[in-house]
Parts: structure tokens; C-alpha cells; sequence
């Protein structure tokens, strides 16, 4: 199975050894995306906009892969402190559609640069 990688100007750079996201097939792994700003490389302030970065970030790589976060079947997300649930779900379907996703929210004791939340997605692709 073939095997390419997907990057786009519009989230923020891979800052490591992997890729913004690979697609082998119909399937679409996207990388976890913290709170970036893609133009400044700075997180952003605060749970909200963070969470609202995350899912944008997310958005802005389905879309360099000629998807959408509609293609979603799976999301993981990541917190540092689980009270922000119930606000995770609330801006959440700002971003995705019934029938949602699969996913799992994980509580973490720490995430790259300071992040509150991170979320990574599988996608399976449209033709």
C-alpha cells in the first residue's frame, strides 16, 4: 500500500520526526495538533482558543488531504486537566457532525510546550 505524506502551510509545522499526517489508502492518520497558531508558531491563550486552535489545525490538514473533518471515524483527545471536558464537547460540534466520530478523551500530566489540549484523528477519505 502506498504510502504519502501531507503537510500544509496552514497548521503548524511538524516540529519533530513525523509527518502533519499520512495517508496510505482511503485512510488518513492525522498527527495530534496542540494550540498553535500556524502563522506565529505560538500557542495560543487560554482553553478555549486552544481548543478552538486544536480543531482548526485539524480542519486545515484533513482539507490539504482533499478531506474533511466530516471524514472523521475516529478522535483522540488530550487533556491536562479533565475539567475541561464538558467545554471540549461543547466547542466540538462546532467542528464535527452527527453521526460523530469515535473517541476517547485521555487525562495527561503534561503536553509539548505548555499545551492544555491535543487531539489527533483518523479519517477515512471520500472518493
Amino acid at each position: 500500500m502506498k504510502r504519502s505524506a501531507i503537510t500544509t502551510p496552514n497548521a503548524p509545522a511538524a516540529i519533530g520526526t513525523y509527518s502533519q499526517a499520512v495517508r496510505a489508502g482511503d485512510t488518513l492518520y492525522l498527527s495530534g495538533q496542540i494550540g498553535l497558531d500556524p502563522e506565529t508558531g505560538q500557542l495560543v491563550d487560554g482553553i478555549e482558543n486552544q481548543i478552538r486552535r486544536v480543531f482548526g489545525n485539524l480542519r486545515a490538514v484533513a482539507e490539504a488531504a482533499e478531506g474533511s473533518l466530516a471524514d472523521a471515524v475516529k478522535v483522540t483527545v488530550y487533556l491536562t486537566d479533565l475539567a475541561h471536558f464538558t467545554r471540549v464537547n461543547e466547542i466540538m460540534s462546532g467542528y464535527f457532525d452527527k453521526p460523530y466520530p469515535a473517541r476517547a478523551a485521555v487525562g495527561v500530566a503534561a503536553l509539548p510546550r505548555g499545551a492544555l489540549v491535543e487531539a489527533d484523528a483518523i479519517l477515512v477519505l471520500r472518493d
